[in-house]
Parts: structure tokens; sequence; C-alpha cells
């Protein structure tokens, strides 16, 4: 008897569930039914996570700097992944207008735009196609091993994959560089030539990580004069954030000396693009990005002092100052809208642990005082001893000198005091343009002695000569090619219009000063420095 109320209670559980399955399916169904197409739920987000290789988890908060060390040691690793993204609402919009932005801009996704871009058209002129040296191994800033493999379990764990278990988790048809996060393809792909190639199938990703990659550490960095913060992703790439101080058509008090000037997130975006449009690719790529304060920062600081710094104003919005040598206090707090804010996101150079760089003080660097002026400022002749000091009395490192002076006359930027370099490449390598937080300040005013090293030396490389005269004619135009560039980013509009006309006059008078190099010399060649070899 007992078997029998037992067969038939399981009978009836049986029956009960399957019941229960057939009416959840059965809701399911008129569910989808009833949802308009348009309105229906898409996983593309998850696609995309799964595209871009990065799993679903929690993940895993290291010391940046040993996971940069790590990473470009081993070329492999795990660690937790993409959780709920932390964006504020509407953000995931804001990312994919971005997108779109970037890809338009290299002509992946709209060839009706690209065909009738002028930033387009100039990447095809001849003078932006110039071959560079051939690139071997020891001009390479990282010779890799091609059989690592960079990888991140969705399991959580910290441990590091070697490259026989890395094997196993190749996609058929890939190749190790295929598993590097766009960062990480950046940094090896940096030569004693140029910090990334003129045709870069790597930017719209690196550019679009930077805008939309989710931030799971921020931290203040040390040194500086101003605030400004690391913030790490989830697959170990790392940005240097600056915020926002000023609004876009704020120009810099007359009052104000350089030096104790205000650094722009929108000119450290700006001076990316233009960098790009004159050929000289020295500056590490930046992007836009409006950032919640109170998720991105504030909840997820290790820095105990940054994280005392936080506070909510009497307008209700969250505010912090952190610490530095200038306007971090509370009269000069950063505050979001309510807790959003802006800034510029740019990718961090490899960590010098593992890429050591050299820093030098530029000979046209100015005096920092209120009073005294420097050296170069009082004697017109200073060029000439300059020419004779070690690294400028040789090779090509003088004319790069003057290649960045033109890029921040043509910014406004007169706080240049030094540049760095590659040590791995010696003197016979590219300058680095970093720090341009000070451009664009003014667009009313034009600073000539920021042309000092031009007009002393009246020297400068040939290519750079005939590239300035080409972005000084139209379809070309520089203002022009610059507003297309910006329009791209997560920000835009990214500068106010007076400034991009500020451009074109300011070329003028660039374009100027050689000539008047060019109608005191014997012959151009003492100006114009071939560097064009036989190409021309």
């Amino acid at each position: 008897m007992r078997c029998r109320l037992q067969t038939l209670l399981q009978r009836k559980f049986k029956i009960s569930l399957l019941f229960i399955l057939l009416l959840a399916l059965l809701v399911h169904l008129a569910m989808d039914l009833a949802l308009p197409a348009a309105r229906r739920p898409c996983g593309c987000h998850a696609k995309a996570q799964e595209a871009s290789g990065v799993p679903s988890g929690s993940p895993m908060l290291a010391s940046p700097k040993k996971l940069s060390l790590r990473i470009l040691q081993d070329f492999s690793g795990s660690n937790g992944s993409l959780e709920k993204s932390s964006q504020p609402p509407g953000a995931g919009l804001q990312a994919r207008a971005g997108e779109m932005g970037v890809q338009r801009r290299h002509g992946d996704s709209d060839p009706g735009r690209t065909k009738g871009s002028k930033l387009a058209a100039l990447f095809e002129h001849p003078l932006y196609n110039i071959p560079i040296l051939e690139v071997t191994e020891k001009d390479k800033l990282f010779v890799v091993n091609p059989m690592e493999k960079f990888s991140l379990h969705s399991s959580g764990s910290d441990e590091w994959v070697s490259s026989s278990k890395a094997e196993a988790l190749l996609p058929t048809g890939k190749t190790a560089y295929d598993t590097y996060p766009a960062w990480l393809k950046f940094h090896v792909g940096i030569n004693r030539y140029e910090l990334y190639p003129r045709r870069d199938p790597l930017m719209p990703t690196l550019l679009q990580d930077l805008a939309t990659q989710r931030i799971v550490s921020s931290v203040q960095k040390s040194g500086g004069t101003q605030l400004k913060l690391i913030m790490t992703f989830p697959n170990y790439g790392q940005a240097l954030f600056k915020p926002m101080k000023q609004t876009r058509d704020q120009e810099t008090p007359v009052d104000f000396f350089y030096f104790s000037d205000f650094e722009r997130h929108n000119a450290e975006i700006a001076a990316f693009h233009l960098d790009r449009i004159l050929d000289f690719r020295r500056i590490p790529p930046v992007s836009g990005r409006l950032v919640n304060i109170t998720k991105e920062i504030r909840d997820i600081t290790t820095d105990k002092k940054l994280a005392k710094t936080f506070f909510i104003s009497p307008a209700g919005n969250v505010c912090f100052y952190g610490e530095c040598s200038y306007y971090c206090s509370t009269e000069h707090a950063l505050c979001g809208k309510p807790d959003r804010l802006e800034g510029s996101m740019a990718a961090l150079l490899p960590d010098k642990t593992l890429a050591k760089r050299r820093s030098w003080r530029s000979p046209w660097r100015r005096s920092y005082h209120k009073s005294k002026k420097a050296e170069w400022e009082l004697n017109p002749n200073y060029c000439a001893q300059v020419r004779e000091t070690p690294p400028y009395d040789r090779g090509h490192r003088l004319l790069d000198l003057i290649d960045m002076a033109i890029l921040d006359f043509l910014m406004g930027n007169m706080d240049r005091h030094h540049y760095e370099t590659f040590e791995k490449f010696g003197n016979d390598t590219f300058l680095l343009h970093l720090d341009n937080g000070r451009g664009f300040g003014t667009h009313s005013r034009d600073e000539l002695s920021i042309l000092a090293p031009l007009r002393q030396c009246c020297s400068l490389k040939k290519s750079t000569y005939l590239r300035l005269r080409l972005l000084a004619t139209q379809p070309y135009l520089l203002s022009d090619l610059l507003r297309e560039a910006l329009a791209t980013d997560p920000l835009a509009p990214v500068l106010a219009e007076p400034h991009l006309r500020a451009l074109d006059r300011r070329l003028g008078m660039v374009l100027a000063a050689v000539g008047r190099c060019l109608a005191g010399a014997a012959h151009p060649d003492e100006v114009l420095v071939d560097d064009m070899g036989s190409w021309v």
C-alpha cells in the first residue's frame, strides 16, 4: 500500500512540474508576441563583450604598476571581469555615438562621409604617405614572444596563464597578438620613429576603450601642479584623467602667468588630433569622457587622501578637490552636475620600469618667475650656442624641437619646460609631446615668443614645411580638418569656433616666419633641411 501511494505521489509531482514548465513557456511566448519589434531587448551588449574577449564576473583590483609590469613581462594573465556597467543612465547612448563617430572618422562604417571627408583626403595625400625607415627588432620598444598569450578568466581567479595553458583558449585561426587588449597592442607597436602608425587600425578601438571601458579603480596621480587621476580598466589598461576646469568659451585672463594657468581637458583632446593632423604622431591617444564622480571615482577609490576631499555642495552637486600645488581647495573644487563631470582620458605610456624614459630640460624653457627672463629671451643669438650643445649638435633633435614649438604656438601652449624620449633609442628618436593641458587657453592673443626656436634658428624640416603649406590651402584648411576630427569625440564640440579660426591665423604667422628666414638665406637648403631623401 505504501509503495502504491509513493508511486502515485511521484506521478502527480511529475505531472505538476510538467504543467508549470508548459505554463511558463506559454507566458514567455505571449509576452514575446505582445512586445513591438522595435522595443524587444537586444543582446548586442553581451555579444560585444564576448567578441572583445572580456568575460563576465567581478574585477580584481590590484596595484596598477604591478599589473602593468606583470602583463608586459608575461603577456598572459587573468583577472575578474566586467560586472554591470557603472556608467550613469544615458551614458550608453553617448558611448555608442562616440563609437560611431570614431568609425566614421576612419572610414569603417560610413562610406558616404569618408568620400567627402577632408581628413580622409589629407591622409591620402602623398605628403602623408612618405615611408619611414625600415623598423628592425632593435628599433622596437618591446621585442615580444610571439607565443605568449593574454587571457582573462571568467572564474575570477588571479592565476596567470602560461603559454601552454593559454593555447587552448585561442579561437581557431587567431594569433597570440590577437589576444592582446588594445592598450597592449599600442604599447608593443611603439618604435624608434613613431608612437603609432599613420593608418593605425587599432586607433578606433583604443579611443573607444578610453571613452567606454568600465572604470574599476581611480587614484590620484602623484606629482604635478594640478589634480589628475589614474583610472584602471578591467583589462588592466590605464588612462590619465584630467577633469574639466573651464567652459569652452572661457579664455585665460590676461593677468594670469603662464605657470598658474588652468590645465584644460579639451586642450588635451584637441592636441592629440592636431598632432596627428601635422603628422607628428608624438602624443598618446586621448578621448573625452563623461565620468560619474560618485560611481567611478568616490565609491571605488583606494586613495585615502583623495577620498577625504569629497563633499556635497550647497547646490546638491558632488564635488572633490584632491591634493596638488594649484587649485586643490574647496574654493576650486571640481563639481559634477549633479555627479557627472567631463574629462580627458589619455592612454598611458608603458610603465617606466619596463620602458625607461629620459626627461630633457628644454633649451627654450621659460624662467617660471614673475619678473626674471630666461637667457633665450635676452640673447638673439642664443641658437648658436644651442647648436654646439649635445644632443642638439647632431642628428635631428633640434629640428624635432622646432616641430614641437610650432605645435605649441598653434595651440598657444607656453608651458613646455621639459620633454621626454624613450631611453632605449638614445638620441636618435622622436620627442614625446606630453602634457598639453595649458594649450587652447586664448584665441584672441598670439604668443610669438613660443616660436623662438624657429625664429632664432631659422631651420625646419622640409617635410614639416610642405605640410604646413598644404594645411594653409583649400581643401586642407587646418581649422576645417581639426573641426572634423574633433566632431567624432564623445564630448563634441571640443573647441569653441574662435579657437579653430585662430589656428589658421597662427599657421599664417608660422609660414611668414619661415618666409623671412628664406628671404635672408643664400639658399633654401640653409633653412629647409631635407628629411625626405629621394622620395620627392
